[in-house]
């Protein structure tokens, strides 16, 4: 494994790896051996982030069969970090060369294979694997531990609370959840996360202002432990992504192994992965609207909630376990070994 995905907190590249190392150490330790960052000779070799110094080890005939996740394309960046076009148009060619190295590439989401395809990587080098969440650590909560819960982040006992969780940045849709937040002032709204990549963030000057002087019903607890985040969405009565783009959302997975409604941006990429198991919105009007129909719903909240628990079965670590082990020995086998 080559991976500083958990360099950074706050990602969810970091996520998905963590869960990735903690399925294989629980359940494969005796049929994989694995080692992390570290340039011996190996069977295969599998790319997490896209480090330079990884990009230059690939030219090693001791890497093996080289496996590449892709957890972003240059599109998906626009709107997450700010950066003067000329640097802006090298890093994105570095990204696509990256991926050129690699003998099997790994997408999260399906849609995104059309995509790599534009790129010249032949269609036969790409699988798909969806991204999962260890429901040990993200669980469902009871009614009487969900009010403790409350009781102990200091929030009342009948309010609606709508979460949101990730980096605070333009592309995830953040001024949205704070427009909603001051249209709604009698619902307390949370979002958790912070500004991983700092000043660079794209919207970072308008975002900080707001994350340093929030509407009183907006809380800020910045970037948390999982511990929290699981506390947090069970806390919560809805998770509201309004993200402009991503690839599978380690956030949603998130929300639902905890059984919370999810409302998320209606985005085509959501359709072949989450369809029937998220209410969609198109935009902060809408969001707005939709909200206002849960609060006074409480049957559609309920129907949210279970919906969001037949998404957490279907993927479900139990199922991705056995998606992973197949996976890699296929690799092995079509590298000679």
């Amino acid at each position: 494994m080559y991976s500083q995905a958990d360099s950074v907190a706050g990602q969810g590249v970091g996520s998905a790896y963590i869960e990735l190392m903690g399925l294989l150490k629980e359940r494969f330790k005796d049929q994989f051996e694995i080692h992390v960052n570290q340039y011996g000779e190996s069977d295969i070799s599998h790319y997490h982030t896209i480090n330079p110094t990884y990009f230059l080890s690939t030219f090693s005939k001791k890497r093996g069969r080289k496996i590449g996740y892709v957890h972003f394309l240059p599109e998906t960046l626009e709107g997450s970090i700010k950066l003067p076009k000329v640097f802006r148009k090298i890093f994105y060619w570095y990204v696509i060369a990256f991926y050129r190295r690699m003998d099997e590439l790994v997408v999260v989401n399906p849609s995104f294979i059309d995509k790599l395809v534009a790129y010249q990587i032949p269609r036969d080098r790409i699988t798909y694997i969806p991204n999962f969440v260890d429901d040990q650590h993200f669980y469902p909560m009871s009614a009487e531990e969900r009010l403790a819960l409350r009781q102990k982040y200091h929030l009342k006992s009948d309010k609606f609370i709508v979460m949101g969780s990730g980096q605070i940045q333009e592309r995830k849709g953040v001024f949205d959840f704070i427009q909603l937040a001051k249209d709604n002032p009698q619902v307390q709204f949370i979002w958790a996360g912070g500004f991983s990549f700092g000043r660079i963030t794209d919207g970072y000057p308008e975002l900080k202002k707001v994350v340093d002087n929030p509407p009183a019903n907006l809380w800020f607890p910045g970037i948390v432990s999982r511990t929290e985040i699981n506390e947090l969405l069970n806390l919560a009565d809805l998770f509201l992504l309004p993200s402009y783009n991503e690839l599978f959302p380690m956030s949603v997975l998130e929300a639902y192994s905890t059984g919370t409604a999810v409302m998320l941006r209606d985005l085509d990429l959501y359709h072949d992965i989450m369809d029937g198991y998220y209410l969609p919105s198109h935009d902060e009007m809408d969001m707005n609207t939709k909200l206002q129909q849960l609060i006074h719903d409480p049957a559609k909240l309920k129907e949210l909630q279970q919906a969001a628990l037949t998404a957490s079965q279907r993927y479900s670590k139990d199922y991705l376990a056995g998606i992973w082990q197949d996976f890699y020995i296929d690799q092995a086998h079509k590298g000679g070994h």
